[in-house]
């Protein structure tokens, strides 16, 4: 009986703790605030009520936005400003660029994942990757074995959806496997064929990623996540299992890519061969670990992003059946040299696949806007932005305090009817073409996919010819239709995923 009372004594002084705890955090939140100044964005409640809908954030978001283009939210360190105002993100990014930073609220919760990679950092480590990257981005020989590595693997996963032809599948994985594989050809010189099953070490890896992305962006609601992290508790326990499970795999790509340049000399194509180089010149900054931040940031670039966005493309594709038939005859008019369907001769899917070049994807505007019109709906990344360094005034009048996050909402904005007309809610790709067929492109703080300004993405020409090769080898050989419930929804992290997965049916084509 002692016992248990000294155990009930505990529990009953910890839950006393925490609420005495949270109750100086919400009153905390609002002293200083300027909450009832019409100078400042409306407030719409505490950071902490993001716990409440947490699994249908951006929803929530959406919601707001529609009765305040900017509003905020309020935290015991700063207010969190949303906005999707496209004056105030073009503010934001550009205008006053230098004004804004990630700030070490951003840092403070993302770091333990992604270091100091390109996504969390400002100053000189921003500049010197974004400078080394920019270099190899604009390279022939990096286009040039991008759209190798693309095509090879685009055809593995021809083969792969071919075998699950006729039944139910989960597209998002098969998707995600596919881009890990290409990512790390590109970016590290290594074949995990993860597509192919054959990667158990990969398959870990991605899940860890996946799960570690999720778990570092529940902190942005979560106001004890900081005590769990000193104590090893809950989600935070998570965490740190699977950032073990990534540095390890890290770790050991960095250790052979060493090993392989020390043995036959630096490589002239992926990208880490290049890192390493650099590492040469200066081995105290460029050490292991600051390699390990910079590959998980190109991972979070190059595997999330499009197959996120792919995922979501083929999604609204088997809820817009017409949509993909003009995509399917656009595919057969521009590429179908070769009218054979999938009928177990890889050499012919081979030399269609081959056969898409950069050439072959200018001449189809229609999957360029269906693709744009995706991320438009749903942006890979749904919420980003920075933090203020000093007092300013938003383009819309709205006061932001020093220290304040101004963030920008991707995924409201292309909902907002203010922005893309009554019918913002609808998928349709003619929006981004002209009279004459012709893709006509929207201003970067209107359409923030991308970002914009001086760190608008450097990979964006890179993503949309990953995904386009993908589309076209699949939408040559399939058709596609949900194969499970339309409850489709997201998984609230810092990239769109689906939540669950999206499984679809695929059924060949019949040859045009």
């Amino acid at each position: 009986m002692g016992i248990l009372l000294t155990i009930a004594g505990f529990t009953f002084g910890g839950i006393l703790v925490t609420a005495v705890w949270f109750v100086y955090l919400l009153v905390k939140s609002y002293v200083g605030k300027s909450v009832n100044s019409p100078e400042y964005a409306p407030v719409k409640g505490t950071v902490f009520q993001q716990m409440l809908y947490f699994n249908r954030l951006y929803d929530h978001q959406t919601q707001l936005a529609r009765s305040h283009r900017t509003f905020r939210l309020v935290g015991p360190s700063c207010s969190h400003l949303y906005t999707t105002e496209p004056r105030n993100v073009e503010h934001v990014l550009k205008t006053n660029f230098h004004s804004y930073s990630k700030g070490r609220y951003n840092q403070e919760i993302i770091t333990d994942v992604f270091g100091h990679g390109i996504f969390a950092v400002d100053g000189d480590k921003w500049k010197q990757q974004r400078k080394l990257a920019s270099f190899e981005f604009s390279t022939r020989v990096l286009r040039d074995f991008s759209c190798s590595v693309f095509r090879k693997n685009a055809e593995k996963l021809v083969a792969v959806v071919g075998d699950a032809a006729g039944r139910a599948f989960d597209v998002q994985d098969v998707l995600m496997r596919c881009t890990l594989d290409s990512i790390f050809e590109v970016g590290f010189g290594v074949e995990l064929r993860c597509l192919e099953g054959s990667s158990k070490e990969g398959g870990q890896f991605m899940k860890a990623f996946d799960d570690a992305s999720a778990l570092t962006y529940w902190r942005y609601a979560d106001p004890f996540w900081r005590l769990k992290r000193r104590f090893n508790l809950g989600a935070e326990a998570s965490l740190r299992s699977n950032i073990r499970t990534i540095d390890d795999f890290v770790s050991h790509v960095i250790a052979t890519k060493r090993r392989t340049t020390a043995k036959n000399g630096s490589g002239k194509e992926d990208i880490l061969s290049r890192f390493l180089v650099e590492s040469e010149k200066d081995p105290d900054t460029m050490n292991d670990r600051y390699l390990r931040d910079i590959i998980l940031n190109f991972m979070i670039a190059g595997k999330d992003t499009s197959a996120g966005t792919l995922s979501w493309f083929f999604y609204m594709l088997s809820k817009n059946p017409l949509v993909q038939h003009k995509l399917a005859r656009e595919v057969d008019e521009v590429a179908g040299g070769n009218n054979n369907a999938v009928d177990g001769t890889t050499s012919i899917v081979h030399d269609f696949i081959q056969g898409i070049t950069d050439t072959t994807l200018d001449k189809m505007p229609y999957l360029h806007a269906a693709l744009t019109e995706t991320l438009r709906l749903y942006p890979a990344v749904p919420i980003d932005g920075r933090c203020s360094e000093a007092d300013d005034i938003l383009p819309d009048g709205t006061r932001v305090k020093k220290g304040d996050l101004v963030n920008y909402l991707a995924y409201s904005m292309g909902r907002m009817s203010y922005i893309w007309g009554d019918d913002a809610q609808d998928f349709r790709p003619e929006r981004w073409l002209n009279d004459d067929g012709a893709f006509q492109p929207q201003s970067p703080f209107k359409f923030v996919a991308f970002h914009g300004g001086p760190r608008i993405c450097l990979g964006r020409d890179f993503a949309y010819r990953q995904m386009k090769i993908i589309a076209v080898a699949l939408l040559r050989y399939f058709r596609f239709q949900l194969g499970g419930h339309d409850n489709v929804t997201y998984k609230t992290m810092f990239t769109l995923h689906i939540h669950g997965g999206l499984y679809l049916c695929a059924t060949p084509r019949p040859a045009p």
